[in-house]
């Protein structure tokens, strides 16, 4: 199969940080610094997004909590792989609810690959109408448009459009161990195997050029 690489304009990637940098003039404004939950479930992509994912949320501002209670902001990134997962990462969205009624200026937003499957979108924006957003990998690297959104107009954002795939560099990232880090190479896979899942939730396998690849490691060395 053909070899689908679409790299997203770093001009693209910069306006996604100039949303970062509204939001915390926001929060600053309000002389506050927000907490923020990220709860990261599956394989290591997940590991890997959730560290931009708290990059992003680094640079608008917020600071991090392991407490809902706390979190104007609570992220699922979630893992599809297996129906026990799923099931799990239900129940958590469900308890979330009592935590929403306590705080309903709180932002739940629910990601990963479990997001990027249409039924449990739509379950979701049916049964779990505490939910604020929803998105897919493909589109992860618009998370801070998002939020900006969400804080300036509220209403709810479903984004798991079906799409190949593409590739954003110049993402920040929140690293959360001293002595180790996830890298990634590639995404993706073209490999229709029956017992997976990846190819349709992931896009197809693309490559980082080898140059950005060895960038982000003479980064963390």
């Amino acid at each position: 199969m053909e070899r689908i690489t679409t790299t997203i304009p770093q001009a693209d990637v910069d306006r996604q940080l100039s949303f970062c940098r509204e939001i915390a003039d926001l929060n600053a404004a309000r002389g506050e610094r927000p907490l923020a939950f990220v709860d990261t479930y599956g394989c290591q992509q997940n590991e890997a997004d959730s560290e931009r994912i708290r990059g992003y949320l680094q640079a608008m501002g917020f600071g991090f909590t392991q407490d809902e209670e706390e979190a104007r902001i609570i992220v699922l990134n979630t893992c599809a792989i297996r129906e026990h997962a799923e099931q799990r990462v239900l129940g958590n969205l469900g308890a979330l609810v009592h935590v929403k009624r306590r705080h309903p200026d709180q932002i739940i937003c629910v990601c990963g690959c479990m997001a990027q499957e249409q039924h449990v979108a739509d379950k979701i924006r049916q049964s779990f109408r505490h939910v604020d957003l929803v998105f897919g990998p493909q589109v992860l690297w618009k998370f801070p448009e998002f939020i900006h959104t969400l804080l300036t107009s509220r209403g709810r954002i479903f984004q798991n459009p079906d799409l190949p795939g593409s590739i954003a560099e110049g993402i920040p990232v929140v690293r959360q161990d001293r002595v180790k880090a996830w890298v990634s190479i590639m995404y993706g896979c073209n490999n229709f195997c029956s017992y997976c899942i990846v190819p349709y939730v992931r896009g197809r396998e693309r490559s980082r050029k080898p140059e950005d690849i060895l960038r982000e490691v003479e980064e963390l060395v």
